[in-house]
C-alpha cells in the first residue's frame, strides 16, 4: 500500500505527517526548532536547524511506519523565508525568515518599479530579502526555505513552486516572471517556477539515503505554509473559504478570479485554475488578552448566551492601526462601554470579531472575489464552540469542520494528488 509523506516547517518547528491512499493519518511526528535570532529589524534562523528538526521527525516517523513505503513527499515552509546557498546548495549564513523587517533600502528599489498591487513590495517580501542576501553574498544563488529543503531530498536545485516565489515577485496570471523585475535582478538568476505538486525528482540524493527514505519516492513541488494549511481544512471548491482564529484575524477564499488589492493587503495565491484569496485583520484572540487570560475566557465561555447578542459594538486592537477589512494606520480601538458583568463584555468581543470576520468576506467580494459558499475554521478559536454559534449566526453559512488542522497533512495530500497527476501524464505521453 502507497504512503504519502507531508513536511511542514513552521515558525517554531517541523512536523511530518503520513497518510495512505484514503487521505487517513498513519503516522506523525514533530520536532522543535530553536528560536529565532533577532537583531535590530533582522529576524534569522540557522539553516542546519532546519535540516536538523527535519531529520528527527523523520527518525520520529521511521518508528511508526516504513518510510519505504512512502512514494512521493512534499515540503511547506514559512512565506518569504530566504537563505544564499553556494552552487553545491551549501548555505552561506543565516536565512532571513518570514517576518525579517530589516530590508528598508532593498524595499525602496522594489518601490521604485513594482507595481502597486505586487506582494513583492514592502520590507518583509521575499524580494526584498533576495536583494539584500545578494548584496552580502555576491556569488551566491538565493532560494526559499522549502525549495532547500526539498533539494536536499533530491529535488531539482533551484526550482520553487508558485506559492512560494508569489512574495519574490512571480507572476501567477502570466506565471512568469514579470519584466519589470530586470530593473532590479538577474533574470537568469532566479528560481525556476513550477506549481505545486509538480514532479521535481527522487530520494536519491545521499542525505536521502542517510535518512533511509526509498530512492523511487517522488519529490514534489511544495508550497507556503498557510496554503498547505488550507488543503489540510478540505476546502477545495470555488466558494469555500477558510478562517484562521489566532493572535490575528485571517480569511482565505477559493475565487474563480484572482484580486489584489494593495491598499488592504489582499492578494492570490494560484491553485491549479483557482485562485486562493487572502486577506488579514489585526484583531483576534491577541485583543482579547489584556482582559482575560486563556483560562478566564475558557471559563466565560460556558456562560455565553450566544443567541442573544448583547448589541454591544467594538473594533478590538491591540494597538491604534488596521490593515483589513478597513484600511486605515490610524483607526483606534474600540472597547468601550464595558458593562458590569464580564460575560456580557467578553461576548460582545466575540461578537465584535465576528462582525468584522464577516465585513473582511464582505470586502473580498467587494473586490471581485467569489462569494463565500462554505467557511471551515483554523487556530485556537477553532475549539470554542459558543464563538463559532456567533459567528454562524453573523456570517450566514455552511460551517462544516475543518478535516485536519496541521499544515502536513495539507503537505501530503498535494504529494499524492501530485503524483496522481504525475502518472496520468506520464501514462498520456506514454500513449
Amino acid at each position: 500500500m502507497e504512503r504519502y509523506l507531508g513536511i511542514d516547517l513552521g515558525t517554531s518547528g517541523c512536523r511530518a505527517i503520513i497518510i495512505d491512499e484514503a487521505e487517513s493519518v498513519v503516522a506523525q511526528s514533530a520536532a522543535s526548532l530553536p528560536a529565532s535570532i533577532v537583531q535590530g529589524l533582522h529576524v534569522t534562523q540557522d539553516p542546519s536547524a532546519w535540516w536538523a528538526a527535519l531529520t528527527l521527525a523523520l527518525s520520529q516517523l521511521a518508528a511508526q511506519a516504513d518510510l519505504k513505503q512512502v512514494a512521493a513527499l512534499s515540503i511547506d515552509g514559512t512565506s518569504g523565508s530566504l537563505l544564499a546557498v553556494d552552487a553545491q546548495g551549501e548555505p552561506m549564513g543565516p536565512a532571513l525568515m518570514y517576518d525579517d523587517s530589516g530590508c528598508v533600502l532593498e524595499a525602496d528599489q522594489i518601490a521604485l518599479y513594482a507595481p502597486m498591487e505586487s506582494p513583492a513590495r514592502g520590507r518583509t517580501s521575499g524580494l526584498a530579502k533576495w536583494l539584500w542576501l545578494k548584496k552580502h553574498y555576491p556569488k551566491s544563488r538565493i532560494i526559499h526555505q522549502a525549495d532547500w529543503l526539498a533539494a536536499r531530498l533530491g529535488a531539482k536545485f533551484m526550482t520553487s513552486d508558485e506559492n512560494n516565489a508569489l512574495k519574490t515577485g512571480y507572476d501567477p496570471v502570466s506565471r512568469a516572471w514579470p519584466r519589470w523585475l530586470e530593473n532590479l535582478v538577474d533574470i537568469n538568476e532566479l528560481l525556476c517556477i513550477v506549481p505545486p505538486g509538480t514532479y521535481l525528482g527522487i530520494c536519491e540524493s545521499p542525505q536521502a539515503r542517510v535518512l533511509r527514505l526509498n530512492p523511487d519516492t517522488l519529490v514534489m513541488a511544495g508550497t507556503t505554509d498557510s496554503v498547505a494549511a488550507f488543503i489540510a481544512s478540505g476546502a477545495q471548491e470555488i466558494g469555500d473559504a477558510v478562517t484562521s482564529l489566532g493572535s490575528t484575524l485571517t480569511i482565505k477564499l477559493i475565487s474563480a478570479s484572482p484580486v489584489y488589492a494593495a491598499e488592504f493587503g489582499v492578494y492570490s495565491h494560484r491553485l491549479g485554475d483557482l485562485w486562493l484569496v487572502g486577506g488579514a485583520s489585526n484583531t483576534g484572540g491577541a485583543a482579547l488578552l489584556p482582559f482575560f487570560s486563556v483560562a478566564e475566557m475558557e471559563a466565560l465561555s460556558a456562560h455565553l448566551k450566544p443567541d442573544e447578542p448583547t448589541g454591544l459594538d467594538y473594533y478590538p486592537l491591540t494597538k491604534p492601526g488596521e490593515r483589513f477589512p478597513i484600511a486605515d494606520p490610524t483607526l483606534a480601538p474600540r472597547l468601550t462601554p464595558r458593562p458590569a458583568q464580564d460575560t456580557e463584555f467578553f461576548q460582545g468581543l466575540l461578537e465584535s470579531i465576528a462582525r468584522i470576520e464577516a465585513q473582511g468576506y464582505a470586502r473580498l467580494a467587494q473586490l471581485g472575489a467569489t462569494p463565500v459558499r462554505t467557511l471551515r475554521t483554523l487556530g485556537g478559536g477553532a475549539r470554542n464552540t459558543a464563538w463559532s454559534r456567533i459567528r454562524s449566526r453573523l456570517l450566514q453559512v455552511p460551517m462544516p469542520q475543518a478535516m485536519h488542522l496541521d499544515a502536513a497533512y495539507g503537505s501530503a495530500l498535494l504529494a499524492k494528488r501530485g503524483i496522481a497527476r504525475y502518472r496520468a501524464n506520464s501514462s498520456s505521453l506514454g500513449n
